[in-house]
């Protein structure tokens, strides 16, 4: 009798179904700075449309991790949860603390160009508030970033 390959390929591990992992720092910073370079090959106006797109290829871990755009006073440009944030003026957006996190962006990317900041975000798969980290990244006068949450 001849083994099953199938079942002789279909280790335990291999066969346990796909959990999502939560994104990285170094995930969110490539990520912030593949929507740049996409940006300078495609412009602006191309980068916002394929950031915003619900099936853009700007988006990772199941589009858990997406960039967005923001002007320098605090205007969204370009969400990568979708068309419905663009537009936004969120320039006295708070988190539940009640911290004005775009002004704190805003600062980040008018003295340092990029970085880290942080804040509380309703977190939409927990439905929990929690600690959301953003890398930021200036170019061409708009503020770039990705988020993640703390764990």
């Amino acid at each position: 009798m001849r083994p099953n390959l199938a079942a002789l390929l279909c280790l335990p591990v291999m066969c346990m179904p796909m959990v999502a992992q939560n994104a990285t720092p170094a995930e969110a910073e490539a990520l912030v700075k593949e929507a740049i370079a996409y940006a300078k090959a495609h412009g602006k106006d191309a980068a916002c449309k394929e950031i915003t797109r619900p099936d853009g290829s700007l988006r990772k871990h199941g589009g858990e991790l997406y960039v967005f755009v923001n002007t320098m006073d605090g205007k969204n440009l370009a969400h990568g949860m979708g068309a419905r944030f663009v537009g936004a003026d969120q320039s006295k957006a708070k988190d539940p603390d009640g911290v004005e996190y775009m002004q704190e962006r805003i600062k980040l990317a008018k003295t340092k160009g990029k970085g880290w900041h942080e804040y509380k975000y309703l977190n939409p798969k927990t439905g929990k508030k929690e600690t959301k980290a953003s890398y930021i990244e200036v170019w061409d006068g708009l503020i770039f970033g990705a988020g993640i949450y703390k764990k």
